[in-house]
């Protein structure tokens, strides 16, 4: 019979029933023939499933043929379906028939079924994995099978025999071709939790075998699959490996030349489409399957507690936040990734100060700076990421903004973020700001929310936006167009804003003002309004406004804007509309603008003093406007100035007040206009004439020679007649009165301090158009002896009227650039022709000191503004070239003539001027460590006067540099260490040691220069017994500051405490102390409190440090229950550096309880310090108590030693020094007692020492407590480890209530014979003696009261 026949047989038997004859039929054919038969049929694509059905019927699963018959069928199906030859039309009926069928197989079919698909796959056979849909069915219909199936040599259950299959399976090679297919089929097969797992550790197994591109469909796959269990090992597998791809990334970039090639991982934007991929195809999932989101949180923060490096990661942290975008989620992530950033903060704050800590835990940790990597990768078209980004952003500058302390915003520091907060709302910023930078379509949204915060939140500090919008702004200056209806609805908010914030507003979107005219019209309307409002500070907010658009708008004819000096911000931005015709309606437009500033020069001083500090910018950024300008102040002046040429004095002071009332006011601030005229006048001298000259338009050069010399002799005339003035010409003398108190007093210390600025503002101008001119010095020098004269008297009034305005220095108006020149003339300046004029300055030091003062005082604005009055002042480019012309100068003067050279020669009245330059310095190096970081490199070598320009291209070693300036400080600190008797200036010492201190901030801890200025430090320290606390404190700290760089402090703090305690003597008065002197410092005078209080403070930051160590052990202790060997050795590293930390501070306080302390902060620090220390013992016996209950380790050895030390050398000796205190205590409230001379003072003495006493006792019932909590705790651990520890331990009497009967007794006899006012004495005599002993010292003290 032909094989087409017998399909056709086969088929029609089947469709009449007639089961025997198919069966007959079947049985005849060979197995080759029925493969052939099926194949054939399956290629044709007809009747497939009809011919399988009838081959089926004919093999019943009652007769052993009809089974092996059907698993023949199985088996050549499964191979023809994997060949890939059938349609999958074709494929899938036949799967699917199979699998119908697959359930009525016995046991053993299955199992032999199931195993020869585990062959398949072992085999890597699978081309398609088609045919797993049958395996899962296989091995769902085996696992509920009932029989008893044969496996290797005995027998298992169906379930039995799945899960040895399964187990067989996951330990097998897998083809990388069949991992999707076969993580597919396991979701439809019922796992146990532990098969789950065995699973899901073979899949992630397999994920550094496949290809990138593979990995986002598998991982789709297995998150379906987690929906069964195993989620956080799913998510922790994902994240890991991840985190090792961007790992190995990274390596790359940086060392590309050292990875092999075949090790060289792929592509960096392939890798990161890939990730985002992954990030989506988990959202989705998260969509479906809450839980998942919340496994997700839930392993991140058990993580961060444990090991933050092993799973926070940018992969992570970008996942976090695109699950933060759906609500449900959104606060979770967002208070942990803050609790993580502030973490982070904390940590590395912490390391950076410690070298103990720095070795144990090399890795340094942060969290912002992955952040910062997740908005780099996001530019690979992570858009699901952005959102959160912009959210975490704003929320972190939202939760840590700078705060407001007493009406002014804390924390905004012109130099680093110092404090955790600080970070973290810097870090915001910084997220946003590259956020904007990357993605274009989210600009709009984030520009618009920081507008949004600037509006809303006036009333707080909004520095950090507005300086944010600045950086945008500047980012991508036309993104302002889009939202110019939002700056227009911010305008119409700048009356309510303080001045700085609308400056700073201003200058942020000043480049939307050149190309916006609707933008800029809306401005100049809210200016006019608020230009006439009630509000003073609405009027200085409209004279900020207009200055800066005419610094902004050019003007046709004006210089270019390079040779203006100062630059701004994001005023470089220049549009192509503003063109020629544009600058010839500027002129309009500015000149108005001057119009409505002029009517501001009849207001409040506050608006008239923002004008002339702001006409000089004006003047040199639109210098057409110069006519205007400078005619505007010749009219100003002239209202004030006495024109009759011999008259004194020659300007009308009575004019610049005001009387409203009783009170007097400051109406027109002189001594400003005075230098806004002398400013100007010398711009327009060194730049105007050479452009008019090159120009050679005389007709116009008339008008300004005109304007030139009607200033120039009013100038002139005003100093010649200055000098001539005496004080009672001013109504200012000696008999003068300046309290504020009175009328006349407040209008005599306005004239004085305008006469003072008048004579500084000459100054200046004088010197400076002097040209090294004796005659003109010798006006300087006249002037300044009218300004020292007037300053004098100030002061003594000062001394005398507590409530003086002089009190505190008025600000001086010489400008910063002069004060350098002013320095440098005096001390540098050598050329013959100005020998002769610059004596005539030198030959008064009182000018000396004051230029110097001056100096410093400018140092000390700009310090805490950022910024300094005058021109160029705000330009910190400018500030720092002329801090370094200062330095150098003052740095010269210092090291070339000692202090004791001059005080030898000069008065000792006044502070000397090598000690004012050795001020000045220390000023600047701290000014310039906060201000200008990035620029200590140029800043040093501008100091390094042999090298003037050898080095400009070289790189600078700053630790070489600074170790050279710390040589000179160190030299002259020798000497005054060195110098007898009256010779030792204590200022001039204390100041070198901190000038020391600042500079080795630069030096690196893991250098020789920095090891060697360590051990000079303790050198000195050794050497020098020195009785002057001041200084003895400031070496001690830089001693404790280079320590902790360079190895733990705790031998140091011991060798201390025993100094201490020899000079100070034993508790134990008939107990003699053995004197083994380390540090010459620690002397009698110095060892209390100075050192010891020092040493204390130390002694907490080494506590401290424990304590954040024994954290950390408790975050591996439970990341060594999950993997043992990774943590283990960490733990024991940790563990030792704890116990030795903790067993060296335990001798140092053994000294310090035995010290004789004076009563006060000594005795109280200690007490404090030593309940701290109890409190962490009792952390860390916790801790083992722990590790004992998990049944993981026992107590080490070194525990029991550091136990046995507290036993024997701090417990007990606590005791003693809480009776020792009482004794001293109860001695001072006894004579207190005595002092009865005078019935009033006797109740307020006892009172006081009362008080004194009840303030110095109240921390020995806390000692008490945390001594017996520690001992509680020890017996917990004795109970747990089976080792006896609390036989090191001495139970004291001390704390049991006990009555002194002698002292009761005189108590009541004195009871009986004093008056009833004097009782609260006796019983606050014996109350005082028992406070620490009673167990219930609350309710002691709350009797006495």
């Amino acid at each position: 019979m032909t094989r087409a026949t017998m399909d056709q047989k086969i088929l029609s038997l089947a469709a009449e029933d007639a089961l025997d004859r198919l069966q007959e039929c079947l049985e005849n054919l060979k197995e080759s023939e029925l493969d052939d038969l099926i194949t054939r049929q399956a290629v044709k694509g007809k009747e497939t499933a009809v011919l399988l059905r009838g081959i089926f019927k004919g093999s019943p699963c009652s007769q052993q043929n009809g089974v092996l018959r059907r698993l023949q069928v199985y088996k050549h199906c499964i191979q023809l379906v994997e060949s890939g030859d059938l349609q999958l039309d074709i494929a899938s009926e036949i799967i699917g028939l199979l699998m119908l069928e697959a359930r009525q197989l016995p046991g053993a079919a299955l199992a032999e079924l199931a195993t020869l698909f585990v062959d398949v796959i072992k085999g890597g056979s699978l081309s398609n994995g088609k045919s797993l849909e049958l395996f899962s069915t296989v091995l769902t219909a085996l696992a509920t099978s009932k029989e008893s199936l044969v496996y290797g040599k005995g027998e298992l259950s169906g379930e039995e025999f799945k899960k040895q299959l399964i187990n067989t399976l996951c330990s097998s090679r897998w083809n990388h071709q069949c991992v999707i297919h076969l993580t597919s089929m396991f979701r439809d097969i019922p796992l146990s939790a532990e098969e789950l797992q065995f699973v899901v550790e073979k899949v992630l197994r397999m994920f550094s075998k496949l290809d990138l591109q593979e990995i986002p469909p598998l991982v789709y796959q297995l998150l379906l699959l987690s929906a069964k269990g195993s989620k956080k090992t799913v998510l922790e597998g994902i994240i890991t490996f991840f985190n090792q791809l961007d790992k190995r990334q990274k390596e790359e970039q940086r060392s590309p030349e050292s990875v092999d090639l075949e090790a060289a991982t792929v592509p960096l934007d392939q890798l990161r489409h890939v990730e985002g991929t992954v990030i989506l195809h988990i959202i989705s999932v998260i969509n479906l399957d809450q839980d998942l989101g919340r496994e997700l949180i839930k392993l991140l923060k058990a993580e961060q507690q444990r090991d933050p490096g092993k799973t926070l990661c940018p992969f992570s942290v970008a996942l976090v936040l695109s699950v933060a975008i759906k609500h449900r989620f959104e606060e979770q992530v967002f208070d942990f990734l803050k609790m993580s950033i502030v973490r982070s903060c904390k940590d590395l704050q912490f390391l950076q100060g410690s070298k103990f800590l720095q070795d144990l835990f090399p890795q340094q940790y942060d969290v912002a700076s992955i952040i910062l990597e997740v908005v780099e990768n996001s530019a690979f078209g992570w858009d699901h990421v952005t959102q959160g980004l912009v959210d975490l952003g704003f929320t972190l500058m939202e939760s840590y903004e700078p705060k407001k302390v007493l009406g002014k915003a804390a924390g905004t520091s012109y130099g680093l973020c110092k404090m955790p907060a600080q970070q973290a709302c810097r870090l915001g910023a910084n997220i946003l700001l590259e956020t904007f930078k990357v993605h274009e379509p989210i600009r709009s949204a984030i520009l618009e929310q920081v507008l949004n915060r600037v509006i809303t939140k006036a009333a707080s500090p909004i520095n950090h936006f507005i300086d944010l919008l600045s950086n945008i702004v500047v980012s991508a200056p036309l993104v302002l167009q889009n939202s110019s209806s939002k700056v227009t609805e911010a305008f119409d908010n700048l009356s309510f804003l303080p001045l700085d914030m609308v400056q700073g507003l201003l200058k942020a979107v000043q480049p939307l003002l050149k190309v916006s005219m609707s933008v800029r019209d809306s401005l100049i309307l809210v200016l006019r309004k608020a230009i006439f409002s009630r509000q003073l500070d609405a009027r200085k907010a409209a004279v900020a406004g207009f200055l800066l658009l005419l610094k902004n708008f050019k003007v046709l004819g004006s210089l270019t804007f390079s040779q203006c000096s100062q630059a701004i911000g994001a005023s470089q931005v220049q549009a192509d509309i503003h063109a020629c015709y544009n600058s010839a309606a500027n002129e309009a437009f500015c000149l108005e603008i001057l119009g409505s500033l002029r009517r501001c020069l009849s207001q409040q001083a506050d608006v008239r003093l923002m004008l002339y500090e702001g006409f000089y910018d004006v003047l040199r950024r639109n210098s057409q406007l110069s006519n205007s300008i400078m005619e505007t102040l010749l009219s100003q002046i002239k209202r004030y100035y006495e024109p009759e040429p011999d008259l004194l004095p020659p300007l009308k002071l009575e004019g610049c007040i005001v009387a409203q009332g009783d009170q007097i006011f400051l109406q027109e601030p002189l001594a400003h206009l005075l230098s806004c005229i002398q400013h100007c006048l010398a711009w327009y001298k060194s730049t105007m004439q050479q452009h008019h000259e090159a120009e050679e338009e005389e007709d116009e050069d008339d008008d300004y020679v005109g304007f030139q010399q009607d200033l120039e002799e009013m100038l002139e005339s005003i100093t010649r007649r200055m000098i001539k003035s005496e004080l009672e010409d001013f109504e200012l003398d000696k008999s003068a009165d300046f309290s504020l108190s009175s009328g006349v007093g407040v209008k005599n210390n306005i004239y004085a301090i305008l006469v003072m600025g008048v004579c500084e503002v000459l100054i200046e101008y004088n010197f400076n158009i002097g040209n090294f001119s004796k005659n003109k010095f010798e006006d300087v020098l006249g002037l300044f002896k009218c300004y020292s004269k007037l300053s004098e008297i100030l002061k003594e009034k000062a001394g005398k009227n507590k409530s003086s305005l002089t009190n505190k220095t008025a600000r001086s108006f010489l400008s910063m650039s002069f004060v350098s020149t002013l320095l440098t003339a005096l001390f540098r300046d050598s050329a013959q022709s100005h020998e002769e004029s610059l004596a005539v300055l030198r030959s008064s030091s009182e000018f000396m000191r004051y230029a110097i003062s001056i100096a410093l005082q400018k140092v000390q604005q700009l310090e805490e503004t950022g910024q300094t009055d005058g021109p160029d002042g705000q330009n910190p480019e400018k500030m720092f070239q002329t801090l370094c012309k200062i330095t150098r100068v003052l740095l010269w003067r210092y090291t070339s003539i000692p202090t004791a050279v001059e005080e030898s020669s000069g008065k000792k009245k006044s502070k000397s001027i090598s000690l004012l330059c050795l001020e000045g310095l220390l000023k600047i190096f701290n000014t310039v460590q906060q201000l200008y970081k990035a620029k200590v490199p140029q800043f040093l070598r501008a100091l390094d006067i042999a090298n003037d320009d050898a080095e400009e291209e070289e790189d600078i070693n700053v630790t070489e540099k600074a170790a050279f300036q710390i040589r000179q400080f160190q030299r002259s600190l020798v000497n005054q260490l060195s110098s007898a008797g009256d010779d030792f200036n204590s200022k001039e010492a204390l100041s070198l040691v901190t000038v020391i201190s600042t500079l080795s901030k630069l030096l690196e801890p893991s250098s020789p220069q920095f090891i060697q200025l360590f051990s000079w430090t303790v050198k000195i320290c050794k050497e020098n017994s020195l009785e002057d606390a001041p200084c003895c404190k400031g070496l001690l700290t830089l001693l404790f500051n280079l320590h902790v760089l360079y190895k733990s402090p705790v031998g140091l703090l011991r060798e201390l405490a025993q100094d201490i305690h020899a000079h100070l003597g034993d508790i134990d008065q008939d107990m003699e102390v053995e004197n083994q002197s380390h540090f010459a410092i620690v002397n009698i005078k110095t060892a209390a409190p100075t050192a010891c209080l020092l040493v204390l403070a130390q002694a907490d930051k080494v506590l401290e440090e424990v304590d954040w160590l024994i954290k950390k052990l408790k975050s591996h202790f439970v990341l060594e229950i999950s993997d043992s060997s990774q943590a283990s050795s960490q733990i024991q590293s940790l563990e030792k550096a704890i116990i030795l930390q903790l067993g060296t501070l335990l001798t140092a306080y053994h000294e310090l309880v035995q010290t004789a302390l004076p009563a006060g902060s000594c005795v109280d620090t200690l007490l404090r310090s030593l309940s701290k220390t109890y409190t962490i013992l009792t952390s860390l016996i916790k801790h083992y108590l722990q590790v004992c209950r998990s049944g993981l380790g026992t107590i080490s050895g070194r525990l029991e030693k550091l136990v046995k030390l507290s036993g024997s050398h701090l417990t007990p000796q606590c005791y003693a020094f809480i009776t020792y205190v009482q004794n001293i205590h109860s001695e001072s409230l006894s004579f207190a007692g005595e002092k009865k001379k005078k019935r009033e003072d006797e109740t307020a003495a006892i009172s006081t020492v009362m008080a004194k006493v009840l303030r110095e006792t109240k921390p020995i019932p806390n000692l008490i407590f945390a001594i017996e909590q520690y001992e509680k705790f020890l017996i917990h651990l004795s109970k747990k480890s089976k080792v006896n520890l609390m036989q090191y331990m001495k139970l004291s009497t001390s704390r049991d209530f006990r009555i002194n009967v002698s002292t009761l007794e005189s108590a009541l006899q004195e009871n009986n014979t004093e008056d009833a006012e004097n009782e609260p004495d006796n019983d606050q005599t014996v109350a005082a003696e028992q406070l620490a002993e009673s167990q219930e010292p609350k309710k002691k003290r709350r009797r006495k009261k």
